[in-house]
């Protein structure tokens, strides 16, 4: 039987466990805020949003740590829907201001209720103060110096 070289055993890579935890957590979620039409992405930017208020494409980006391009592809459908407006800045064309319409603020009001049930749930299966700080430490990895996104 073969062994594998600790360097290369996928129980050692941050980036693999990480996604799984995302991925199960993320799927969770989505199944939560299915009965709204939600997935737990779009949820996260409409909160955004709602705490931001209108903002550009490239700062939203910045603060849900996701890329340009890929947060734009998710804004399509919720501006499809309504929910929010994604307009030319008119200070600098080049710039994209996107706004939570009060469409998407209702939506948000009514996703916040499975939201903070699937919440606590995973707090109560985890440990309240481990998953704060979980999510210290998840927040600590966004300041290791890295620059995924830059060009």
């Amino acid at each position: 039987m073969a062994t594998t070289p600790a360097s290369t055993d996928p129980a050692t890579c941050n980036n693999l466990a990480l996604r799984k935890a995302a991925r199960y957590l993320g799927a969770t979620y989505d199944k939560a805020l299915a009965p709204v039409g939600l997935r737990a992405t779009q949820f996260g930017i409409l909160q955004k949003l709602s705490n931001q208020g209108e903002t550009t494409i490239t700062h939203l980006a910045e603060t849900i740590a996701m890329d340009r391009t890929t947060l734009a592809t998710n804004l399509k459908p919720l501006a499809r829907e309504g929910l929010v407006t994604v307009e030319h800045s008119a200070s600098d064309r080049r710039a994209r201001i996107v706004t939570l319409t009060p469409d998407g603020l209702a939506r948000l009001e009514a996703a916040l209720p499975l939201w903070r049930a699937v919440q606590e749930q995973f707090e109560d299966a985890f440990g309240a103060d481990r998953a704060s700080q979980l999510r210290a430490l998840l927040d600590e990895v966004l300041d290791t110096g890295f620059q995924p996104w830059a060009e």
